[in-house]
């Protein structure tokens, strides 16, 4: 079947460059994907270059290009986005009813986490997430569970990249203070933000994982801290585990305490 062919040259370009890389069944290097798409070398290197500053592909050290983060990222988003809503629902509403505490679903777009959904706990005093605001990643329970899952390099680049500002006194701004909260709640399965985004506001956070064990979407409850209780966290890690499993997912160990 023949490529579409639009009248932006560019983005066909930029389209084809994608799906040699996509497609190569030896290392994807720039002479490759030049006799692959038929564009010239110089041109082929200067579309991956505007690429790879979007994070849409990226190269190694030995000069072999690979899809990027970002794609993964859009496509993650793509596969959950309004089934994901549909699906957290009942278990959103579930642990709202059984904790009494405001409920979120996050989703990662580059360094912040976004809300895309919530419940609202019944109480007059009580934590709210506007859907559609955003948090960076290393102030937010399920931010910093999402850098664990990318790797320590990754947490070393986004700490380079945003600098780590604090929101409050407790936000952990140093890198090596973040490393260690994120090995600390990748192991045990739940990560905490202990008025690291705002003052006063406490949360317990959990990943949730597709049919390949992606972490596409996080689980937390946001209540003040004064009410925020231990013995909640085993409530929310169950929850994570119960959506998890509608979207496939098998891998349901228990977290280390």
């Amino acid at each position: 079947m023949s490529k579409p062919v639009t009248a932006i040259q560019v983005l066909d370009r930029a389209a084809q460059l994608l799906d040699a890389i996509a497609g190569a069944d030896v290392p994807a290097t720039l002479k490759i994907l030049s006799a692959e798409t038929g564009l010239h070398p110089s041109t082929a290197h200067r579309i991956l270059n505007a690429l790879a500053a979007h994070a849409l592909v990226a190269r190694d050290d030995a000069g072999v290009w690979r899809l990027g983060r970002r794609l993964r990222e859009l496509a993650a988003r793509v596969e959950v986005g309004t089934d994901l809503r549909d699906l957290a629902r009942p278990v959103m509403e579930a642990l709202r009813d059984a904790l009494g505490e405001t409920v979120n679903l996050t989703v990662r777009e580059r360094d912040e986490v976004v809300y895309v959904d919530r419940v609202i706990s019944p109480r007059v005093m009580r934590v709210e997430q506007v859907i559609g605001s955003r948090a960076p990643l290393h102030v937010t329970a399920v931010g910093k569970l999402m850098l664990g899952e990318a790797g320590a390099a990754e947490v070393e680049g986004y700490a380079r990249r945003t600098g780590l500002p604090a929101y409050t006194k407790k936000t952990l701004a140093t890198l090596d203070a973040l490393q260690r909260d994120i090995r600390r709640s990748s192991r045990r399965g739940y990560a905490l933000d202990n008025e690291e985004a705002e003052p006063g506001v406490g949360c317990i956070g959990v990943v949730v994982r597709d049919a390949d064990g992606r972490a596409v979407a996080g689980l937390s409850i946001s209540a003040p801290i004064e009410r925020r209780r231990s013995e909640w966290v085993a409530n929310v890690v169950e929850a994570g585990r119960a959506l998890s499993r509608q979207l496939g997912y098998r891998g349901d160990a228990d977290p280390a305490t």
